[in-house]
């Protein structure tokens, strides 16, 4: 058996109909297990660990902020390491333009790298990812749990469409503004943390 990181990023931990979704593909545990889950905000230092092959790219400031900004849900998966590819399989590329259409980022993701969760790619990727963030989260026990359905509206598809005409410069004002208010519709977060959503998504259309 391996074991796996899971991460709901922000765009996944906060946008409560997707959370619903994802959470119901994990707790359906085909051939895998779910170990964990809490709550937890990473440091600086440990994201720029976790991340280091991508430093020096030009969307590094971002991503640092992206998974920094809000407390994020972390757990991790024991899974034989043909269901962890079958999983992969099942969340789709990196890139949500490049996602198999019927995937799980490609239902979720709303652009780029705004791809809901992390999962450990290989067994060996996730050993390394749990022995690092086991020394700062408990990845023994489920401390949170998690609906399978949510009366929050699922506004993806919109938001998909608004961010594509900002990232292109596109009526950038008026598509910030859709942007925000869907984003409070989905979510049930206040204040300084909505405001914080609202930073890190569309920080990644810019």
């Amino acid at each position: 058996m391996a074991d796996a990181l899971l991460i709901f990023k922000p765009d996944a931990a906060y946008r409560l109909a997707v959370r619903a979704g994802m959470w119901s593909w994990l707790a359906s545990e085909r051939d895998w297990k779910v170990q964990s889950l809490a709550w937890f905000q990473p440091s600086v230092s440990l994201i720029e660990s976790h991340y280091d092959f991508l430093q020096g790219r030009p969307f590094f400031p971002w991503l640092v902020d992206f998974m920094t900004a809000l407390p994020l849900l972390v757990g991790r998966i024991t899974a034989p390491a043909d269901a962890l590819k079958l999983m992969r399989f099942d969340l789709g590329e990196t890139r949500i333009a490049q996602s198999r259409p019927g995937s799980l980022r490609e239902r979720y993701g709303i652009f780029g790298g705004l791809n809901c969760l992390h999962l450990s790619d290989a067994p060996e990727t996730g050993a390394a990812e749990v022995e690092k963030w086991s020394k700062v989260v408990q990845l023994d026990k489920i401390a949170v749990k998690l609906e399978t359905e949510s009366h929050h509206p699922d506004h993806t598809y919109r938001l998909r469409s608004l961010a594509t005409q900002f990232a292109a410069g596109f009526h950038v004002e008026l598509a910030s503004q859709a942007i925000r208010e869907l984003l409070a519709e989905e979510s049930a977060i206040e204040g300084k943390e909505r405001e914080a959503l609202y930073r890190v998504i569309l920080g990644a259309l810019s």
